[in-house]
């Protein structure tokens, strides 16, 4: 049940590929081991216009932001193996280098997220 938030701030004229959103979904549900159908993504474009960092120049290498919610979030070995694996399969299906992707891992989603009205 991984849901995977991504925010990619972009240049001036720079557009998403309209099948992103899938790649970044198939992506993440091989490295997070989902059958299909289970991993979702939203996709979101950031113009660089609104975006910044403190006394820097960020026209270059943009970020890539993403928040991923799952159920459970594993043991700690496990999670830095797939926060490695992910942080690459990301920045590979958006095109950034791997150092411009930025990964949150929210609170387990289990007892808390519904799905239809159903916990």
């Amino acid at each position: 049940m991984p849901i995977l938030e991504v925010e990619v701030v972009t240049g001036q004229g720079e557009s998403l590929q309209p099948e992103l959103a899938q790649r970044l979904a198939d992506e993440a549900g091989d490295v997070l081991g989902a059958p299909p159908g289970r991993t979702w993504c939203r996709l979101r474009a950031l113009p660089s216009a609104q975006y910044a960092e403190n006394r820097a120049d960020v026209s270059k290498d943009l970020p890539v932001f993403v928040t991923v919610l799952k159920a459970r979030a594993g043991n700690p070995v496990e999670l830095k193996d797939e926060l490695a694996k992910l942080c690459t399969a990301l920045a590979h299906a958006c095109g950034r280098p791997r150092e411009s992707v930025h990964i949150l891992y929210l609170p387990e989603a289990e007892g808390r997220m519904s799905f239809g009205g159903e916990l």
